[in-house]
């Protein structure tokens, strides 16, 4: 008698391997998570101007124009600073348009000395008048130096809200109002005869 059994047909075969999922399949699920990520990460990256609103244009071309004025008038105040304190520089040490005006004086004083009736007329035509006209040359400018420099540092009030000179503006800019006050008051006493008087004869 045969004992050995066979396989039932009808019985379910029971399969012992795990489902597998193949790369497709993987890659179908990862691109919609990859996609939402990469949108995530760069949510203005695909804006064009079509999409900017016109606050948004009118904001950055007021930007774009308040930076454009700004820095002429920034240069401006520098370049201003600077030659204002040249001028006070200039005036204090003696410029060549007061040397050269004073010599012309001198000339004159020396012609009109021939005519002159006492030695005080003749110390007041040879020397007197090109002292005078030195101290007003360079009086001059040193009130354009001051005025210069205190335009530069009162232009901030009358602009925009906000807006200062740097600070090495500044400082140059008061240097110039130093140089200048001072010369104004030193040939001021000159041209008056009160600092320098002219010598009196005996």
């Amino acid at each position: 008698m045969d004992t050995t059994k066979t396989a039932d047909p009808t019985a379910p075969e029971t399969d012992t391997a795990e489902p597998r999922t193949t790369e497709a399949e993987a890659g179908l699920k990862d691109a919609p998570a990859a996609e939402s990520a990469e949108a995530a990460r760069a949510p203005e990256a695909d804006l064009t101007d079509e999409d900017l609103t016109d606050e948004d244009l009118d904001d950055e071309l007021h930007d774009e124009l308040d930076e454009s004025e700004a820095r002429p008038e920034g240069v401006g105040s520098a370049a201003s600073a600077v030659v204002a304190a040249g001028l006070g520089l200039v005036a204090l040490s003696g410029s060549w348009v007061s040397r050269v005006i004073a010599e012309r004086q001198t000339l004159v004083g020396q012609i009109e000395s021939v005519n002159a009736a006492t030695t005080e007329a003749k110390i007041e035509a040879l020397y007197g008048d090109a002292w005078h006209m030195t101290a007003l040359v360079n009086g001059v400018l040193s009130t354009l130096a001051l005025l210069l420099a205190v335009f530069v540092l009162a232009r901030p009030a009358f602009g925009a809200p906000g807006r200062t000179l740097p600070t090495w503006v500044r400082a140059v800019s008061w240097a110039a109002v130093a140089l200048g006050a001072l010369g104004v008051l030193l040939f001021g006493l000159m041209y008056f005869d009160i600092l320098a008087p002219l010598p009196k004869a005996a």
